[in-house]
């Protein structure tokens, strides 16, 4: 209704807005809660290591001035600012390289948006540990749910970045959830992040992982945390986003089917369904690490007996890997490392220097990376296949369930010592190893306030 009066709601947004305002009392089953707890652990340690990587450290200058002016952290800094320029920073800094979690089907980094954004608003209200927990959980839970909802077909078709709107979104729900809004503050705070949204996939171009940081990570941060504190501060808005003439699905939505956003809430939690990377590189490289690092290990290759290298993967996402010329997402130089090193590490795969390194670019030229009709639609999904040649004969690998899926899920020693590799270096070993048992007993914590010792540096 235009001007002013009570408009009606429509029964999709009724049930969102109900659970979203209930999250917060309602407890996790067990496995639920000791997963979200993985997943923040491995988003704190991606932010900490980031906040040195070029896109963290320009986050961090950037709102440098604003030092004082605010409670929440600028993690691996001593800033305190403002809640939604922290979320800004924390979220660049969380998807500064590509260690940060992925969730395939919704095809988006939940962690480096949900998390900052959750955080910057449970250091201002004083949420405990549990509420923290439920309110990541829950950002999950919406984010996959948007994508979805929105009937985003191939991801080099889309014309919308689901990397950029799934985040906004649970970003906004766990917001949401730590303010303790009412369902209609719910509906509000949707309003102002539909408002808000955004997204073009051309940050496939970013040469340097500056602007990919933002659009992943700190714009949905920074717009979430906006939105629901202006709610939380009495700003109004539109009762109902997700219906009426013009709307989200109308939009934004590809081949929309609104009715996802709802279905099984509370029954199939989204952070299950959600992958911790065991290698620092993008998400469609896991499986071909995976699967030279076997062959290499297995067949004791060494990189001066290799004739030829032949590397499958799915079609619909080998441009964002082809050839790239930032190391942490060049599928052909990531694979012509371990085969030249026998694995790759952190710092391997973050030094442009290897890029030129002559031992590398002599197996690099012997790569060919074709892609595959047949892998895109396989399942589980992100499989690949690599076959090398050498003076030895020929060895293949199908790399069919990637380390870090849920179908092949890292354990919880794995994800702790993978903390520890990024966070060590920051913060320091001690400190490190506190920060991994003080999320281990997440839910014990009284305060998020508590956590900020262990996050600066």
């Amino acid at each position: 209704m235009a001007g002013g009066g009570k408009s009606e709601i429509s029964p999709l947004t009724e049930v969102l807005s109900t659970y979203i305002a209930g999250a917060g009392s309602r407890a996790l089953p067990p496995e639920v809660a000791e997963k979200t707890r993985f997943h923040i652990l491995d988003t704190l340690a991606a932010i900490l290591s980031g906040s040195r990587l070029r896109a963290g450290v320009l986050a961090g200058k950037y709102v440098a001035e604003l030092d004082g002016a605010g409670v929440a952290t600028v993690i691996g800094t001593r800033f305190s600012v403002p809640p939604d320029q922290a979320a800004l920073a924390n979220g660049m800094a969380g998807h500064g390289d590509e260690t940060d979690d992925s969730h395939l089907e919704g095809r988006f980094h939940p962690g480096c948006g949900i998390v900052p954004a959750a955080l910057a608003v449970a250091e201002r209200v004083g949420a405990s540990g549990e509420e923290f927990l439920r309110a990541v959980a829950l950002g999950y839970d919406i984010g996959a749910r948007l994508t979805l909802s929105l009937g985003f077909a191939r991801p080099d078709t889309s014309k919308h970045s689901t990397h950029s709107l799934a985040p906004a979104f649970g970003a906004l729900a766990a917001c949401a959830s730590l303010y303790k809004f009412n369902p209609e503050q719910v509906r509000h705070a949707l309003s102002y992040a539909a408002q808000q949204a955004s997204g073009i996939p051309f940050w496939q171009r970013d040469m340097h992982h500056v602007e990919k940081a933002f659009d992943f990570g700190g714009m949905a941060a920074r717009n979430a945390v906006a939105g629901a504190s202006m709610v939380a501060a009495g700003f109004t808005a539109v009762e109902d986003p997700l219906a009426g003439k013009h709307n989200l699905f109308t939009a934004f939505g590809e081949s929309p089917r609104p009715e996802a956003l709802i279905e099984e809430l509370g029954v199939r939690y989204e952070i299950m369904r959600a992958s911790i990377k065991k290698w620092c590189v993008g998400s469609p490289i896991q499986a071909i690490l995976d699967a030279t690092t076997e062959l290499v290990a297995q067949h004791q290759i060494a990189a001066a007996d290799v004739v030829k290298v032949t590397v499958t993967m799915p079609d619909d996402r080998i441009h964002i890997v082809d050839n790239r010329t930032m190391p942490d997402v060049c599928a052909q130089h990531l694979c012509a490392l371990a085969i030249v090193d026998g694995t790759v590490t952190f710092d391997s795969t973050h030094d442009h220097a290897r890029m030129n390194d002559p031992a590398v670019l002599a197996v690099r030229q012997k790569i060919d990376l074709l892609p595959s009709a047949e892998l895109t639609v396989a399942r589980p999904a992100r499989q690949a296949i690599v076959e090398i040649t050498t003076s030895k004969g020929t060895f293949r690998h199908h790399a069919r369930v990637v380390r870090g899926t849920p179908d092949n899920p890292m354990t919880a020693s794995e994800i702790e010592a993978k903390a520890l590799d990024l966070v060590a270096p920051i913060i320091g070993p001690e400190p490190g190893a506190q920060l991994v048992e003080v999320c281990r007993n997440l839910a014990s914590l009284k305060s998020m306030r508590d956590l900020k010792p262990l996050l600066v540096a």
